[in-house]
């Protein structure tokens, strides 16, 4: 019980969270993690030592610098003891999943068109600028990592796993509310971006999913995505056009 309130302890701070996702699949240096960061050195090996004392990061010295990889296996079965009912539910009032068509399979595969060419339509993805221009929301966009908190204060951090333009784009990806997502319990899906008459584009997703409450979810999540996509991606992708961020709201509006 004690390691396990270590762990939990240990995963309240966000900047923690951060450096797990950080050293999930690869070993980096104490140096290199403070670049990714806005605070100081010595803070950030303080939060290493946490980490290290919690038994979810692992170093190895190397010359006279010490290297840091996340222990994946002492998050194993954590996700679903910290999952809440709430997460499975999509914000409501939100008229652009209209725009798309979505259907369920053995994956949830949604789908639109857009009215921008098949290279400018995967640069909406791959341009942190237009992404956040078209989605409404700030999208960081870094050696293919991506993160962004929707209006509503839900966090999404993944990474592309594979790029290969202009046509496809495999991402693993999860989601928080009001927090930054706990490493380890990636979600995979394929992005598929094909050229449609009148230099047009048409995008499709293959979200996969393991039960019915998350193909019901993303359904929705993705339908909403690829609304904002087929609504915003013209203006979006044109820098002499104003765009408008959307503003904060509660994810579940009140009765009127």
């Amino acid at each position: 019980m004690r390691d396990v309130q270590k762990v939990l302890a240990a995963l309240t701070s966000p900047v923690r969270r951060e450096i797990l996702s950080l050293i999930w699949d690869r070993e980096l240096s104490a140096g290199e993690i403070a670049a990714a960061f806005p605070v100081t050195k010595p803070t950030i090996s303080q939060h290493l030592a946490v980490l290290r004392e919690a038994g979810l990061a692992d170093s190895t010295a190397v010359g006279t610098s010490r290297r840091y990889r996340a222990r994946r296996e002492a998050l194993r079965g954590l996700h679903g003891a910290l999952d809440s009912p709430s997460k499975w539910v999509n914000a409501d009032d939100v008229p652009e999943r209209a725009a798309a068509g979505v259907r369920t399979t053995l994956a949830v595969v949604a789908s639109t068109d857009v009215d921008t060419s098949q290279d400018l339509t995967f640069a909406a993805f791959t341009d942190p600028v237009i992404f956040s221009r078209w989605l409404g929301v700030p999208v960081s966009l870094h050696s293919g990592r991506f993160a962004c908190t929707m209006e509503w204060g839900t966090s999404i951090r993944g990474r592309y796993e594979v790029l290969c333009p202009p046509e496809l784009i495999a991402l693993r990806w999860d989601f928080e509310d009001d927090n930054v997502p706990v490493p380890g319990g990636e979600m995979t899906g394929y992005l598929r971006i094909q050229p449609a008459p009148g230099s047009r584009a048409h995008v499709e997703v293959h979200q996969l999913v393991d039960t019915p409450a998350q193909a019901e979810f993303m359904q929705g999540a993705w339908a909403m995505v690829l609304g904002r996509l087929a609504g915003g991606v013209a203006q979006a992708s044109d820098p002499a056009r104003t765009v408008a961020p959307r503003q904060p709201r509660p994810k579940r509006r009140g009765p009127a």
